[in-house]
C-alpha cells in the first residue's frame, strides 16, 4: 500500500478539480426531469468539464475485465447501485432516483463526487433513504480526521444505515484519490472503530456510502459494468472528497450548487 499525503498546494489543485466536478453536478441538475435521457446528461457533462479545460475521468477508464467505461458520467437508475451506463434507451420517469457520479482531471488532479437525485415526486420512503445516505456521508466525514483510523469512518456509516434497517454495501468502497482516480487507502462504509489504516494529514481520500434499501447482496449486469442489487430494491450513493487535517475534514467537492436549485 502506497499513500500519497498531499502538500497545500496540491490540495489546492485538488480543490479547483473537485469544484468543477460540483458545479457539473449542478448543471446536470438542471436537467433532470422525467423524460430525459441518461445519455442526454451524459452529454452535457462532458460537454461542461471539456468547456473548463478538464478532462472526465470515467470516459475509458478499464474496469478489472479490461473493458472501458463508455461515457463521461455513470447513471445509477433506481436498483443500479453504481456504474450504470449512460444510454438513450434509459428514460427518466416520474418517481425515480437517479445517482450521477462525475470525476474530472484538471491539472494534474482528480476530482470525484455523486449525488443521488430525485425525478419528480419520489415516495416518503425512497427519500428517507436518501436523506439516511446523505447523513451517513456527513457522519463519515466527521471521523476523517489525523489520528483517527479508516475504521471509524466506516463504523459511523454502518451504524447509522443499519440502525435505519438499510443494507450498506461491502464490496465496493471510497478510495484515496489525488492523481490518480484510485488511490490507496481502500475507505469501506462499514468497520470498527479505532481499525485499519491511520489517517493522517495531507491524505485526500473519497468517502462515498452506497447504501441499499433492502438486502445488500450485489448483481453485476451482462455489461461487466453495471451493478444493481439482486432483491431490485432502490440503493443511494452520496460521495465527497476531502483533505484530512487535524481537528476537521476540509470537504473539497460541493453540493452546494445541487442543493440551490433543490431550494427553488
Amino acid at each position: 500500500m502506497k499513500i500519497f499525503l498531499k502538500t497545500e498546494d496540491e490540495i489546492e489543485l485538488m480543490r479547483k478539480a473537485n469544484q468543477l466536478v460540483g458545479n457539473t453536478l449542478g448543471e446536470i441538475a438542471k436537467h433532470i426531469k422525467p423524460g430525459v435521457t441518461t445519455l442526454q446528461l451524459d452529454k452535457i457533462a462532458e460537454s461542461y468539464i471539456r468547456d473548463n479545460g478538464a478532462i472526465p475521468t470515467f470516459k475509458n477508464y478499464p474496469n478489472p475485465f479490461g473493458q472501458p467505461f463508455p461515457a463521461s458520467i455513470c447513471t445509477s437508475v433506481n436498483d443500479v447501485v453504481v456504474h450504470g451506463i449512460p444510454g438513450n434507451k434509459t428514460v427518466l420517469r416520474d418517481g425515480d432516483i437517479i445517482s450521477v457520479d462525475c470525476g474530472a482531471l484538471l491539472n494534474g488532479f482528480n476530482g470525484d463526487s455523486c449525488y443521488t437525485f430525485c425525478v419528480g415526486e419520489v415516495s416518503a420512503e425512497v427519500k428517507l433513504l436518501l436523506q439516511t445516505t446523505k447523513e451517513a456521508l456527513y457522519l463519515g466525514i466527521e471521523n476523517a480526521v489525523a489520528g483517527k483510523h479508516i475504521g471509524d469512518i466506516g463504523h459511523a456509516v454502518q451504524a447509522h444505515c443499519e440502525s435505519r434497517g438499510y443494507g450498506v454495501v461491502r464490496e465496493l468502497t471510497g478510495h484515496g484519490i489525488g492523481r490518480e482516480m484510485h488511490e490507496d487507502p481502500s475507505v469501506p462504509n462499514y468497520g470498527t472503530s479505532g481499525s485499519g489504516v491511520l489517517l493522517k494529514a495531507g491524505m485526500c481520500i473519497a468517502i462515498e456510502p452506497m447504501i441499499t434499501m433492502g438486502d445488500r447482496s450485489l448483481c453485476m449486469m451482462p455489461d461487466r459494468w453495471t451493478i444493481k442489487t439482486c432483491d431490485g430494491k432502490p440503493a443511494a450513493h452520496f460521495e465527497h472528497t476531502v483533505a484530512i487535517y487535524r481537528g476537521k475534514a476540509e470537504i473539497l467537492s460541493s453540493f452546494e450548487e445541487v442543493e440551490r436549485l433543490e431550494r427553488n
